[in-house]
């Protein structure tokens, strides 16, 4: 039965089913109760590879201390260590393996939470059973998994940046002030988790500035003046304040040289994927770039649910989600490519998980067209010896196909079972402990050196560490010493052709980290044998 009010026809698929709100509450409840497990058997079977998360872990704990002016004005956004400062006050502890558990916990908790303002996002576009399969094939994506194992603080960016997704598109709907200062107000808390959350208010601007171009997006020309006028000035004075205490935009590199803050970065940077060629072209920089940014997109959203989407764009007539609507998530996803092709050319790296907002909106147009095809798919009975009937199936059914053809083939990578996320480098930490001293050791892994609770030398000093006749210890993954990168020299200069005195663990499984570490007081392969002095140290 149509609910609407009288002279309004909802789309079939936007029609409330029975049951109302506590029909949805029931749905969140199990869908956060499936992410927490799905994130729990992420933890159990992962290993951390990226440092981001240790700058984040640094921020909290200056702040926890009472530090709040350079804590705040650190290159790292605030939002994700103050949930990191508020985790650890609620389970307590001292030392880095305890600050490392309240990292996880806080962006544990944080993709948990995201399933609300995903579910009521995907519900206001598409309906009640787009919703819940969006929800569930965007958190079953391995990348929110590794966005927890890793304590990035994508996590709490994302959780900010979807209610403040919600909000506008609640906005751009019925047009209600108060869900643009709720859009206003996420986009700035967005912000600062991370610098893209300028992504939303400047998309929602952008949007507001090309609806009266076309008959089908205006809206009346007060409200629209006074929309885009609170939208401005409510960005200026949330977000303004913290820009005017840093002096900058943002001071991570990175989304920096997006904005032209910053020049390019050098052709041998330490975080560019790859080293860039002498004398490569502009034209060719962007075409790399381009393909780069294809690469990451696809890796948030399988091709399945990818033609998935498509069928949900070329449906659009089907539902009734207003064509300013579309045209904000058009200028979302333009803008996000644009700024993943620019990360690329400037910075020299592009990753999945900087691909995160386009994926999440990709994932929910594909529900969409998964719901529109479920709706219109039927069996025929003779299958089941029922001539002349045709049967369609029930949601259980659908979600077991979506499952199997959408989500499963994503978890390509081998299963490894790990006392946790950090544990190898616990054991390094402990080992460096025992055996190294204040300013001995460089760590490429950063975490190592974290958790041995000394000083030295991280990735970031890799090149000057070369020449530096203290550094007495290396540290490095396998993938480090083995794989070029782009210092992969600085590297080899540090180790030479020596075998690590320590590898943890020794046998790892295909997929597992491993530690190794290098003495560089120990006698090189090359000359092992040769004269009867240890060769002295270059």
């Amino acid at each position: 039965m149509n609910t609407a009010a009288p002279g309004l026809v909802l789309a079939p698929h936007l029609i409330p089913e029975a049951g109302g709100p506590f029909r949805h509450g029931i749905r969140i409840v199990l869908l956060m109760a499936a992410t927490a497990g799905f994130l729990g058997w992420t933890l159990r079977h992962s290993e951390a590879g990226l440092r981001d998360g240790l700058r984040s872990i640094l921020v909290a704990r200056q702040i926890d201390a009472g530090d709040w002016r350079d804590g705040v004005r650190a290159v790292e956004h605030p939002l994700h260590p103050l949930a990191i400062v508020a985790a650890h006050r609620l389970i307590g502890g001292e030392g880095p393996e305890w600050w490392q558990r309240a990292a996880v916990a806080a962006s544990f908790a944080a993709v948990v939470l995201l399933v609300i303002p995903l579910y009521l996002t995907g519900r206001d576009l598409f309906g009640d059973r787009a919703a819940w399969l969006g929800c569930v094939l965007f958190l079953a994506n391995p990348l929110a998994g590794s966005v927890v194992v890793n304590v990035l603080s994508e996590s709490t960016f994302l959780l900010a940046w979807t209610w403040g997704l919600w909000a506008s598109v609640r906005f751009l709907r019925d047009g209600a002030f108060g869900r643009l200062l709720g859009a206003v107000a996420f986009g700035a808390l967005a912000y600062l988790a991370r610098p893209e959350g300028l992504l939303l208010p400047a998309s929602l601007l952008a949007t507001l500035l090309l609806i009266p171009f076309h008959r089908s997006t205006r809206i009346h020309w007060p409200r629209w003046r006074r929309a885009t006028a609170l939208l401005v000035l409510g960005a200026i004075a949330l977000a303004g304040p913290y820009m005017a205490a840093k002096g900058t935009l943002t001071a991570k590199p990175g989304p920096a040289r997006v904005l032209g803050l910053e020049p390019r970065s050098p052709a041998l940077a330490l975080e560019r994927e790859a080293p860039m060629a002498a004398g490569q072209t502009t034209y060719e920089t962007y075409r790399l770039a381009t393909l780069r940014m294809i690469e990451v997109v696809l890796a948030n959203i399988p091709l399945a649910l990818l033609a998935a989407a498509l069928i949900g764009v070329a449906t659009v007539r089907a539902t009734s989600v207003p064509a300013r609507t579309w045209l904000f998530l058009a200028t979302v996803l333009a803008a996000s490519a644009l700024a993943l092709i620019r990360l690329h050319a400037t910075a020299g790296y592009c990753a999945a998980r900087n691909a995160l907002v386009p994926g999440m909106i990709l994932t929910l147009i594909g529900a969409s067209g998964l719901d529109w095809l479920i709706r219109r798919v039927a069996v025929p009975g003779r299958l089941f010896g029922l001539p002349r009937e045709r049967l369609r199936p029930g949601p259980v059914v659908w979600a077991a196909a979506v499952a199997l053809g959408v989500i499963l083939p994503r978890f390509r990578e081998p299963v490894v079972e790990t006392p946790g996320p950090f544990n190898v480098y616990w054991d390094a930490g402990r080992w460096l402990a025992d055996s190294a001293t204040d300013g001995e050791v460089l760590d490429l892994t950063d975490w190592s050196l974290y958790f041995s609770r000394l000083s030295g030398s991280s990735f970031a000093q890799v090149r000057e560490a070369a020449a530096n006749a203290n550094v007495r210890w290396v540290v490095a993954t396998g993938s480090q010493v083995d794989e070029p990168s782009t210092y992969s020299e600085h590297l080899r200069a540090l180790i030479g052709d020596r075998s690590p005195v320590a590898t943890l663990p020794g046998a790892p499984r295909p997929g597992q980290v491993q530690v190794r570490i290098f003495d560089r007081d120990a006698v090189p392969a090359a000359i092992a044998g040769v004269g009867e002095g240890r060769p002295a140290r270059r």
